[in-house]
């Protein structure tokens, strides 16, 4: 007997296109541990990037020369706080460096998320952006083809679409994904 999970993970991953197929009546999970239903249409994204409720702003928060100090200085840090053992320097300066290194990762790393956040945010508002070197469609591309011929269905399909793709006759050529 295979262990089936209480809860739906329907809830926490993409819907699906297709509805799913009803179980049988022997494998419905309790009221109380059931999927909540699903929304009836999805809610759509708030203009911009969204933090702590406002929109992200570039100017409130560290920049990209703060973070490269706190790199700089968290390396210095790294270096001699094991030096100050080799040296026997007070235990009390080397816990104190140890403490620092601790403090400064962790500053460290919430600037680079909200950097992060800052790249995100941008391309998120300049949309698709496509490979330099592609010679074909990227997979976006082709999702917001689909998208279009599913939402004009009077649209006929291209005849590179419906054939299917030919093989090469030698594998010396170049890897195709």
């Amino acid at each position: 007997m295979r262990f089936q999970p209480p809860v739906s993970l329907a809830a926490v991953t993409d819907q699906p296109s297709q509805p799913p197929a009803a179980e049988p009546p022997h494998a419905a999970a309790p009221p109380h541990l059931a999927a909540p239903p699903p929304a009836a249409s999805p809610t759509p994204a708030p203009p911009g990037v969204q933090y702590k409720g406002e929109p992200l702003d570039p100017e409130r928060g560290p920049g990209l020369g703060c973070f490269r100090f706190q790199v700089a200085v968290l390396a210095v840090l790294v270096v001699l706080t094991p030096l100050t053992v080799a040296w026997r320097w007070p235990e009390w300066v080397s816990a104190a460096l140890l403490f620092a290194v601790i403090v400064l990762l962790l500053v460290a790393g919430q600037t680079i998320i909200f950097l992060l956040r800052l790249v995100a945010a941008d391309r998120r508002a300049a949309g698709r952006r496509r490979p330099l070197a592609s010679r074909t469609k990227t997979v976006g591309e082709l999702e917001d083809e689909r998208a279009d011929l599913a939402a004009d269905p009077s649209v006929e399909r291209a005849d590179d679409e419906a054939a299917p793709p030919e093989r090469a006759s030698d594998d010396s050529g170049p890897v195709r994904q």
